[in-house]
């Protein structure tokens, strides 16, 4: 399989949903003929667009229904910022080839936080 890189972005996410009910992001696609794949996530940015702070986070909804985590959780966004919460590091997402891990963004303020993505797909 060729890797590919793709930019997956998100404007205004749905406020007061958390965890597994929140805004879904991101989800690992399934390879051709539904098998398995794993994708790497090398960014997130979360971009504050309001004159207030802000509270925000990322979810990762496990593919298998159990283990869910917090990726970044109650994160403060100062007014006008955006936040690399990456940082360098990389995140392996993957799909079972029925199910695919799910990133999910989650803010405190209506129409405020705006995400992008970047990954590279078929590793």
């Amino acid at each position: 399989m060729a890797n590919d890189f793709k930019r997956v972005t998100k404007g205004s996410v749905t406020h007061n949903q958390t965890g597994a009910s929140a805004d879904a992001i991101y989800t690992t696609p399934a390879g051709s003929g539904s098998s398995a794949l794993e994708t790497i996530v090398i960014g997130i940015n979360l971009c504050n667009k309001t004159t207030s702070n802000i509270t925000a986070g990322i979810f990762l909804d496990n593919y298998d229904g159990t283990n869910d985590i917090n990726i970044a959780k109650d994160l403060i966004i100062p007014a006008k910022t955006t936040v690399e919460i990456m940082q360098g590091n990389k995140l392996v997402l993957m799909n079972s080839g029925s199910a695919g891990d799910v990133l999910r963004a989650e803010t405190d303020t209506a129409s405020a936080l705006d995400i992008a993505i970047s990954v590279l797909e078929d590793v």
